[in-house]
């Protein structure tokens, strides 16, 4: 006999959309004043793919998410880049599309909605101008699979358990958090999403054990599913979308079931979870209040290729 499921509360984290370069090589032909908006920007195509991936969570939550935007139903945040920001508010054009009631100008199929902003963060990256002599399609894969290999060698291979545990393992914590928080109490919150960057999504899927080795693409989401069964139980799915042109695929986290008991989740989880990240890096938190930052900044040529290589922790205001 199937279990009944009742979806009860959903989390998402994306990468940005398709942007400008963030540097470039002294003897490219291509400069910064070439770029309307110069480096590390949001491009139309980045804007178009978020606002088919609000459209796609619209879809996908029809029959969960208020058909208007309700403000203690849903709660997004971005990192603190242009890119990022505008990459949550083209998004937000495609799921929350005003209704007539919410029609603010007749002319405009647009409604503000407020995106929550934390500290900076960054990724690396190439775009749409004439490529270099040099930029052969054999060279770009190569450079692909050298990214791939940064972004493990930063999150993974040497001492893989203890970074994930400092690094992906904080975002861990604050979805963990927010998802018993879900469970454990009757707030009206039933959607939260973080637009981020490829660092913030594989160092989460890293820690977590579920990274494929691919370098997360332009607009990817992790989707982070509660359910409650008829006997009262909760339990997480997790999905992840990397192809606009497939459904998410679902994701078992390793020693559990696709659709993971919500106890089972938090005891597999927990040795990835660092209770005082600051004080085993060495670190003064100079934040106070819901937000915490964890910062990379860029000594050698690996982080060169990032700029700035950061990971950044959400911690969900009530």
């Amino acid at each position: 006999m199937a279990l009944e499921l009742k979806l009860y509360a959903c989390l998402q984290i994306f990468r940005h959309g398709d942007r400008t370069p963030v540097v470039n090589f002294p003897t490219d032909l291509h400069k910064e004043s070439e770029w309307p908006q110069g480096f590390g920007q949001l491009t139309k195509t980045g804007m178009q793919q978020l606002y088919e991936l609000g459209q796609y969570i619209r879809q996908r939550y029809s029959n969960f998410l208020n058909s208007t935007y309700h403000r203690q139903e849903f709660y997004i945040q971005s990192t603190d880049y242009d890119r990022t920001i505008m990459s949550a508010q083209s998004c937000l054009s495609g799921l929350f599309p005003p209704t007539s009631s919410q029609t603010w100008n007749p002319e405009l199929p647009w409604q503000p909605i407020p995106v929550h902003i934390v500290p900076k963060s960054s990724d690396r990256g190439i775009h749409n101008y004439t490529r270099p002599v040099w930029a052969t399609k054999d060279v770009m894969d190569k450079m692909e699979k050298l990214a791939e290999l940064s972004l493990l060698s930063l999150f993974g291979l040497y001492k893989t358990e203890e970074k994930s545990r400092l690094q992906g393992g904080v975002l861990v914590n604050t979805i963990l958090k927010s998802i018993k928080q879900a469970a454990n109490s009757s707030r009206e919150r039933k959607m939260e999403v973080y637009s981020a960057h490829d660092t913030t999504v594989g160092a989460l899927q890293i820690a977590l054990n579920i990274f494929n080795g691919k370098l997360p693409p332009y607009a990817a989401c992790q989707f982070f599913e509660l359910y409650q069964e008829s006997s009262g139980r909760y339990s997480i799915e997790m999905h992840y979308r990397n192809d606009t042109s497939k459904d998410p695929y679902l994701l078992s986290l390793p020693g559990c079931t696709s659709s993971c008991p919500l106890e089972k989740f938090t005891e597999l989880v927990s040795p990835m979870i660092a209770e005082n990240w600051s004080k085993e890096c060495g670190k003064k938190d100079k934040t106070k209040g819901s937000v915490t930052a964890v910062y990379f900044p860029y000594k050698t040529c690996k982080q060169k290729l990032y700029q700035w290589l950061q990971l950044c922790t959400f911690h969900t205001i009530d």
